[in-house]
Formats: structure tokens, C-alpha cells, sequence
């Protein structure tokens, strides 16, 4: 009855439209009030507890990263750059959309920040280019969860804190999977797109803005691989990595493109303030939901109802993707990933599913969720740059995102993919 109040008052205010954050908060202070008025006065310790972590600090660094990225005319670079590796393979825009998608999310760890950056920048120059309005919308809103997938990884900052896992193992498990989500989509964006004539026609071969372009693009390229690096090489801790990451965005912007201002990094910082603020209310509030979850025993309950079940191994690892598929669609990543992972983790852990292969298995669920209808964080940035529906952007992006689900099957059920990478670092 005490957890029925606890779920049923947070759906019903989340339903009606309160912030998630605040419907969180508010369902266990109802809660508190109804069963433990004596644990209320515990509320402002556990919130502050819940926000106080080192690791956490990296979370507006990178969302920093990724604004001053598209202040300095980094992403503008990136995209470039991406233009002459898919010219071998006579590739278009849409091709170009996925690889530079890999490439800013090594860098930011959004992928929202990724459909903001990168959608603004391609989706009118695919449409110029002959592409239909939602198949470029939904290239980009699909190709945008590789974001959170490939390291750096915001979510994977929540998952470490949630979990007690290694931040540079957690990275490191998401590279491979995040690859192979941008290679599949890359290969079926290259079918559709020849099959439908989408392809540009061959020009000529300019050597002068090979040069430069190619030049102006591996600086920019250079910052994911040195950021996984010196993470899992303990050189730098995350926390230190977003910063340097923050401060190389600015000199590129700054030194060498001079195409910052210092009004828009005053724009980056204020914008990047009222993202990481807007989590942090809803980690502070989350970790109150989740400590009463604990007092109820919630997670050992439905540890022993699933690990209890007399079927297959691989029907209860399907029914939990399936789960997180779900949470995903109606619940944005930070809150689905700090409700769902203190119930779901003793359950994996039971069958077998380490907490780096878990990890990797949420993240890849939880992305596809941000190009689902009614929630999808992408889809409503995409949405504002375009001007469309969120069902036709949708259905736009379907096709791409079976190549998300497929990664999804594969983690699930190939644990190497996840932790043969971390395996070799620690």
C-alpha cells in the first residue's frame, strides 16, 4: 500500500504535467507525511548527499563543452571533416549526419546537445540537397543517440554514481556499442539514400580545401579520443577531462576559428547553468525516491519475482529490454536511469549480467527513448529547429532505430561487447 502511494502519486503528477524532478520530490514527501513523519526532517540531509559528488562536477563541464562547441564553429568544422571521409563512397549528407554525430558526442556526451548542434547546421542543407524534410529530421534525431552511448557519456556519469562502477570503464563499455550503432546506421543510410538517389553528384576534387578542412576537423577530432584515453589511462579523472575538454573548446573557438564571442560564452555558461541545475534537482529528489524504495525492500521484491520465474535465461533478459524500452519512452534518461537502475541491478547481477554489461545495456535502451513519442527530449529539439510534428519526425527516424535496437539484442546477449574493452584498461 506505502509503495502504491509512493509510484501511483509520482505517475499521477508527472501525468498532469508537473516537472519530473518536483513530482518525484513531491510523491515522497507525501510519503514521509503518510508512514515516517519522522524521517522528513532526514529530507534536506539525503538531497544534498545525493548532489554532493566529485563526479558530478563533470556534468556541466561537458554540456559547457558542447555549447562552446557550437559557439566557436567547431561543429561547423566537424561537419567538414565528415564530408570528405564519406566522399570515397560517393556518400551524402546522410551519411555525414551519422559519422559528425560520433564525433560531437565524443565530445559533449549529449544527445540532445547533438540534434540542437547538428540539426541546425544540416537539417535545411539536407533539404536543399534533395532530401525529404522527414527523412533528414529523422537521420538526425536517430543518429543524436549516439551521443549518450559513445564516450564521454553524461548518462554514464549518473550510472557510475547510481552503481559504485569505474567512470573510465564505463566509458570504455559504451565505445563499442556506440560504434556499432554509428556504423549500422551509417550502411543503411548509404542504402536508402542509393536507392532513392540521395547521393550527390561526383565534383571535382579540390586539394586547397582538402587541406584546410581536413586540418581545422582533426583538431576538433582529436578531443574524444584524447578524453577516453586519458581516462583510461588514469591520467585525468572524468571530473578533470570535462574541464580540460570545456577549456579546448574555448581556444579553438577563441585562437584559432575566432569565431567566439564573449557574449556567447556568457550564452554557453548561462545555458549550461540551467541544464546541469535542472538535473540536479532531479538527482537530489531521485535519491530520496530510491532510499524509500530501499526501506521497502523494493528491489530484493522484484529480484525475487524475476529470478523466481521458471522460464529461460533470455526471456527475463528480453522482458527487462523491453522494460527499460518502456520506462524510456514515458521517462526522461536521468530520472529512468537513477529510478530504474537500484531496482533492476540486483536483478541483472542475479542472471548472470555484470554491472558494466548493465550499464551499457541502459544506456543503449534508455537512448532510443529520446526518439519516442510523447517524452523524447530529441524529438522536441528537433521539433523547434524544423518546425515539425514529433509522430512525423518519428516516423522518420524508425528506420535508423532499428539499428539501436538491434545493438540493443547484441549487448544484451554478447557480454564482450561491453566488457572485453574494459577488460583491457582495467
Amino acid at each position: 500500500m506505502s509503495v502504491g502511494l509512493l509510484v501511483g502519486s509520482f505517475f499521477l503528477l508527472a501525468a498532469i504535467g508537473v516537472p519530473i524532478g518536483f513530482a518525484i520530490g513531491a510523491s515522497s514527501l507525501l510519503y514521509f507525511v503518510v508512514y515516517n513523519p519522522g524521517f522528513i526532517s532526514m529530507v534536506p540531509q539525503r538531497v544534498w548527499a545525493g548532489t554532493n559528488s566529485f563526479v558530478m562536477i563533470a556534468l556541466p563541464l561537458f554540456i559547457l563543452a558542447g555549447e562552446l562547441m557550437n559557439g566557436g564553429g567547431v561543429t561547423k568544422r566537424i561537419i567538414n571533416f565528415c564530408g570528405y571521409i564519406v566522399r570515397p563512397i560517393r556518400g551524402g549528407l546522410g551519411e555525414v549526419n551519422v559519422i559528425a554525430s560520433m564525433i560531437f558526442g565524443g565530445i559533449s556526451g549529449s544527445s540532445v546537445a547533438d540534434t540542437s548542434a547538428i540539426g541546425s547546421i544540416l537539417i535545411p542543407q539536407m533539404v536543399e540537397k534533395g532530401y525529404p524534410k522527414p527523412v533528414a529530421v529523422g537521420i538526425t534525431v536517430a543518429s543524436s543517440t549516439i551521443g549518450m552511448v559513445i564516450p564521454p557519456s553524461i548518462p554514464m556519469l549518473m550510472y557510475a554514481m547510481i552503481s559504485g562502477e569505474s567512470v573510465g570503464a564505463l566509458f570504455l563499455a559504451g565505445a563499442i556499442p556506440g560504434i556499432l550503432v554509428g556504423v549500422t546506421q551509417t550502411v543503411l543510410v548509404w542504402t536508402i539514400s542509393k536507392k532513392r538517389h540521395y547521393h550527390p553528384e561526383y565534383t571535382r576534387f579540390d586539394k586547397k580545401h582538402f587541406a584546410h578542412t581536413m586540418r581545422d576537423g582533426t583538431l576538433a577530432v582529436l578531443m574524444p579520443v584524447v578524453i577516453v584515453l586519458a581516462i583510461s589511462f588514469g591520467i585525468a579523472t572524468p571530473t578533470e577531462v570535462a574541464g580540460i575538454a570545456a577549456l579546448y573548446a574555448l581556444l579553438l573557438g577563441f585562437l584559432l576559428y575566432r569565431e567566439l564571442k564573449w557574449k556567447s560564452v556568457l550564452e554557453a555558461v548561462k545555458r549550461a547553468f540551467l541544464s546541469s541545475s535542472s538535473v540536479m534537482i532531479i538527482i537530489g529528489f531521485s535519491m530520496i525516491f530510491s532510499w524509500i524504495l530501499a526501506i521497502e525492500q523494493v528491489p530484493q521484491t522484484i529480484a525475487a519475482y524475476f529470478l523466481g520465474l521458471q522460464v529461460h535465461r533470455i526471456w527475463i533478459l528480453l522482458m527487462l529490454d523491453i522494460i527499460i524500452l518502456v520506462i524510456g519512452t514515458f521517462i526522461d534518461v536521468t530520472p529512468a536511469l537513477l529510478l530504474v537502475v537500484p531496482i533492476l541491478l540486483p536483478v541483472m547481477e542475479g542472471l548472470g549480467v555484470s554491472a558494466l554489461q548493465f550499464g551499457a545495456i541502459m544506456i543503449v535502451g534508455t537512448a532510443m527513448g529520446l526518439v519516442t513519442p510523447p517524452v523524447g527530449m530529441c524529438l522536441n529539439a528537433a521539433a523547434k529547429i524544423s518546425k515539425m510534428d514529433i509522430v512525423d519526425i518519428f516516423k522518420g527516424a524508425a528506420p535508423y532505430l532499428a539499428c539501436n535496437f538491434t545493438i540493443l539484442l547484441l549487448v544484451t546477449f554478447v557480454p564482450a561487447l561491453s566488457t572485453w574493452l574494459p577488460g583491457l584498461f582495467f
